[in-house]
């Protein structure tokens, strides 16, 4: 075989059709098909061979096809089938050979066989269509075409129901839209370590500008601590676990961010492990609302702390600035000036307390203030007090 013509076989002419509307012929209507042949492809007429003159070997091999089979002539009308066609189409083999290739491949007419009896000649012929039973039900098949001389040419289908392929190609396309849409961030690495998908969750939450700048990065660059990242990844697959938990995330431009995590190993159809694939939830606004929560809930333990305190040393308080009082007045008689300091000082102090406890007890917020110098940068809860 030559060069060339290894070439010309190589080739695939692929057809994609749109299903049509199956519609039934009106009663005591029958669709008319009439083809002009090419000129490169006029024979003189020959009789057909009718199918019990053809070699057994021959009903042998095309009843022994996995895929359904139609033989037609040159004008697209079934002469021949075999028992797979039956079963797919539902209809008997005498009623299949009374129907045209366009009565059971949806989105077909007779401008479908010049285009196939001039393309044949240099390439295979690959048709995605449906095709339709006789209930009317559809199906999606992917046709082959070759033309064969049985004596005079023909033209054989064979379809192959494509049902399962078709579900399942489904399937991936509204998981693999899912995955893209998803809120989350989802990457998928190889054995190595190494990105091998990301969707756009993952672009937006690292700041990255496109999903190619991450391929092939180490997935443990992904998180602030690369040694903790680098046990998950153990973890996983070492011992093909499950893993979850908190972590801290580092993006492009070197911030931290907080993210919930979880990795489990990725295995192929036969079970084998070849990679990981990870789930990241941005929780940084979670974290900070919490944060947020508990500290509003320290100022409101805190300023309740205040009115209890305030309640419980009021009265004591004010014992003591009445007897201080009364004592004051005793004394007035002995004119001891020492006592009588003593006295008011005391009284002062008693004043100045109760107006710290009022002060308090009428607070509506928290806050400290610095009172004792400390290094910069050090400064902690020991070096504030709180601010009256």
């Amino acid at each position: 075989m030559s060069a060339g013509d290894k070439e010309k076989l190589s080739q695939t002419m692929r057809i994609d059709l749109i299903p049509d509307s199956p519609s039934k012929p009106l009663p005591g209507r029958k669709k008319r098909y009439v083809i002009a042949p090419s000129p490169e492809h006029e024979t003189p007429p020959r009789p057909r061979p009718e199918r019990n003159e053809r070699p057994t070997e021959y009903q042998e091999l095309l009843q022994s096809l996995y895929d359904a089979a139609l033989i037609t002539d040159m004008a697209g009308k079934i002469v021949d089938t075999n028992v797979r066609a039956v079963d797919f189409l539902l209809y008997e083999r005498e009623e299949l050979q009374n129907l045209t290739v366009f009565d059971i491949v949806s989105g077909t007419d007779e401008n479908l066989i010049p285009m196939l009896r001039d393309n044949l000649q240099e390439r295979f012929m690959l048709i995605q269509a449906y095709c339709i039973r006789k209930d009317g039900s559809l199906f999606p098949a992917e046709i082959v075409v070759n033309e064969l001389n049985l004596g005079e040419p023909c033209l054989f289908f064979f379809i192959r129901d494509i049902t399962v392929r078709r579900q399942a190609e489904e399937m991936l396309r509204t998981e693999h839209n899912a995955i893209q849409n998803s809120g989350d961030g989802i990457a998928i690495g190889n054995i190595d370590g190494l990105l091998e998908y990301v969707n756009p969750a993952i672009v937006r939450m690292w700041g990255y500008n496109q999903t190619d700048d991450l391929l092939g990065m180490d997935a443990r660059d992904l998180f602030s601590d690369r040694g903790k990242a680098n046990r998950i990844l153990e973890e996983v697959m070492g011992a093909r676990q499950f893993w979850g938990g908190e972590m801290k995330a580092r993006r492009q431009n070197g911030t931290e961010f907080d993210i919930q995590a979880s990795a489990a190993c990725n295995r192929n159809a036969d079970g084998e492990q070849i990679g990981f694939i990870f789930s990241f939830t941005d929780i940084s606004d979670r974290k900070r609302a919490a944060e947020a929560e508990q500290e509003a809930e320290r100022r409101r333990v805190m300023l309740e702390s205040f009115g209890a305190a305030c309640h419980h040393l009021g009265q004591p308080a004010t014992v003591l600035l009445a007897n201080l009082g009364i004592m004051k007045r005793r004394l007035e008689e002995t004119q001891d000036e020492t006592v009588k300091e003593l006295l008011d000082s005391s009284i002062s102090a008693m004043e100045t307390l109760g107006e710290i406890l009022h002060k308090l007890n009428s607070a509506n917020e928290y806050r400290t203030t610095k009172y004792l110098d400390s290094p910069e940068g050090e400064e902690d809860a020991a070096t504030r007090i709180i601010e009256i």
